[in-house]
């Protein structure tokens, strides 16, 4: 029974499609992270550049003023700054955005506008140890007061007192917090989206292969006429996978029908070459039994049952002779390859038959020389088992024609005789070995041996036939044989 197909295609962590919608999915996250992460950080770098360049601003307009903390103190003018940088004890103060104090060369807070150091502002000094490296330092600096970021700077008055500002930066780091969550939130969602979007995708282009496998076993339990079908959803690469694989399934079917073929072909001719044996050797065994059994008494039924042996004994030896012949031609044997006059052949084949049927009328067209790059012997075996074909299936007075022509670098030559011809299913067995027409006369391998030797010279044999029209079989062959096969 087949599998589903999604025990076939696929097994968990393991398959094809997790795998590739889990490197999809780990790309996107890396992308996320990194935006986030550049985002996040050029966010913080602009605000904390806007906070400090408002700190650097205030601290450039006191230094340029040249006051002391006396006239600072007395100014009215800066009353204001009084209401904002130092408003006074309440609850509000520990959370003020501004810090601004004012501290001596130790470092400790002093009264600001007649006003004692508030909390915060006390805070803030204790949380510049050094106003003096602050007043050096480029820009501002961080520090925390009362788990509060803050970024700080300082400037110092002309009487020595040093003037800190210090600006909070809660605002921003939970701003940043809350647009961190905002875009894992969002990256979250675009993963699990890209994630069911990949599977479905994923899904989607692997049909072809899942077509594939389910062709590989549907082939595997014995249905070779299975082919991959083409998919509307597929790539150029699948497609030619598709091809390639098509193609290999068409060769594998090819060979296993030959393969088929040829063992059927083999059982079939080790059957009727053992009873093709059997019937001679049944022969011989019988008159010997009757020889030893005393029953050959007179010397004419010894001399006949003799003459039986030996004829059942030629014939047994040409089977036999016949046989080594095939298989030699299956073993691909080298030919001896030189010029042979395929005429003169003709014309020697066409006196060989006059001299064994003188009453058979045999027209040769074979004039001059045609030469062919071959093996004369067998050549010659071809010639004589087409006339021994028509010798032996034809009557007497059924006249023969041999002749060779040459035709586009072809030597064509034929034997064609006027005899009772044969049907469509009998031409078409006509090169099997030990068939016989009718159960006619010969041993069937006549044409099955003249098949074997023109191929070996990379040439070709038809037989053109019908009933009562007799029977033609032309042989062509090439000038120069292409291999010695």
């Amino acid at each position: 029974m087949r599998r589903p197909r999604a025990l076939r295609c696929g097994r968990g962590m393991h398959s094809l499609r997790v795998k590739l919608t889990l490197a999809n999915v780990a790309l996107l996250a890396i992308g996320i992270v990194a935006a986030t992460a550049v985002s996040l950080v050029g966010m913080r770098h602009y605000l904390l550049d806007q906070i400090d360049t408002q700190l650097i601003k205030t601290r450039d307009s006191i230094a340029g003023t040249g006051l002391t903390l006396r006239k600072l103190d007395s100014l009215s003018a800066l009353s204001f700054l009084r209401d904002r940088m130092a408003p006074g004890e309440s609850d509000e103060e520990s959370t003020a955005d501004t810090v601004f104090t004012a501290v001596d060369s130790t470092g400790r807070p002093v009264s600001l506008f007649g006003v004692p150091p508030t909390a915060a502002q006390s805070d803030l000094a204790e949380a510049v140890r050094d106003p003096h490296a602050l007043t050096l330092a480029a820009g501002p600096g961080d520090v925390s007061m009362r788990g509060a970021s803050y970024r700080v700077t300082a400037t110092r008055l002309g009487d020595g007192t040093y003037v800190l500002m210090a600006t909070s930066t809660e605002a921003l780091h939970q701003g940043i917090t809350k647009a961190l969550k905002l875009d894992l939130a969002v990256g979250t969602l675009l993963l699990a989206l890209l994630a069911c979007l990949t599977l479905f995708s994923v899904r989607r282009r692997m049909r072809p292969l899942e077509d594939m496998v389910e062709t590989s076993s549907a082939i595997a339990e014995g249905d070779l006429t299975r082919r991959v079908p083409s998919s509307r959803e597929t790539s150029l690469e699948v497609e030619q996978l598709r091809l390639a694989l098509n193609s290999m399934l068409h060769q594998v079917e090819a060979a296993y029908r030959t393969r088929e073929r040829s063992a059927g072909q083999l059982r079939r001719f080790v059957a009727d070459a053992s009873h093709e044996l059997r019937t001679p050797l049944s022969a011989i065994r019988g008159y010997l039994q009757l020889y030893d059994q005393g029953m050959l008494r007179e010397p004419e039924e010894r001399k006949r049952a003799w003459d039986r042996m030996n004829g059942e004994v030629d014939r047994m030896g040409r089977l036999v002779d016949e046989l080594l012949t095939l298989a030699r031609l299956d073993q691909r044997p080298e030919l001896r390859l030189r010029n042979v006059d395929v005429s003169r052949l003709v014309r020697d084949a066409a006196e060989d038959l006059r001299a064994q049927q003188p009453d058979r009328p045999v027209a040769v067209h074979a004039d001059g020389t045609m030469l062919v790059r071959a093996d004369e012997s067998g050549l010659r075996q071809v010639l004589g088992n087409l006339v021994a074909n028509v010798r032996t299936h034809t009557p007497a007075e059924v006249p023969v024609r041999l002749g060779v022509e040459r035709v586009d670098g072809i030597v064509r030559l034929s034997v064609r005789d006027e005899g009772p011809g044969l049907t469509s299913e009998d031409a078409a067995r006509v090169f099997d070995r030990f068939f016989r027409a009718g159960g006619g006369a010969g041993s069937g391998l006549g044409l099955a041996i003249v098949q074997g030797v023109v191929r070996a010279h990379g040439g070709e044999v038809t037989v053109h036939t019908a009933p009562g029209e007799g029977l033609d079989v032309r042989v062509e062959l090439p000038t120069r044989p292409k291999s010695c096969v």
